[in-house]
């Protein structure tokens, strides 16, 4: 990244220096501060992402993205929900997790956070394997066949 998109947290106070931050570490603190929100199935990200995932290699950056744009500081976050909960609801703690994890790991103001539910995820039913019976087959415990 170019050195002027780094994003400068001590304004007032530089008699030490400069403290900087890249905008992919505050898309990551987004990433998992939405991720931890219950009812967040999961972060909708790019064929790229999954394919990453894939190979092992986490992007907890996915379904985040971040606009500076003067003092304002904008992010946006895709996710999937759980099916039943309520939209507004999670959406909602979402974007106060984020504002709150940003802010105090950063000392950042966060002035907007848009959240784009992009699908729900049903539950996953727990299916029950009988290791004697793989396949599901029907078994005649009698023995015997009727002529």
């Amino acid at each position: 990244m170019p050195e002027d998109s780094k994003i400068i947290l001590n304004k007032d106070d530089q008699k030490l220096g400069t403290i900087q931050i890249a905008p992919r570490v505050l898309e990551i603190i987004a990433g998992y501060a939405a991720s931890e929100v219950k009812g967040v199935s999961k972060m909708y990200g790019s064929f790229a992402n999954s394919v990453g995932e894939l190979l092992g290699r986490s992007d907890h950056r996915r379904g985040v993205k971040l606009v500076n744009d003067a003092d304002d500081l904008i992010i946006d976050v895709d996710v999937y929900v759980e099916y039943g909960v309520s939209v507004p609801k999670v959406a909602g703690q979402i974007q106060e997790r984020i504002k709150q994890q940003i802010t105090l790991m950063t000392n950042l103001v966060v002035t907007e956070v848009n959240v784009h539910v992009k699908g729900i995820i049903a539950p996953q039913e727990d299916q029950q394997v009988d290791p004697d019976n793989l396949f599901g087959e029907d078994k005649d415990d009698g023995g015997s066949e009727e002529e």
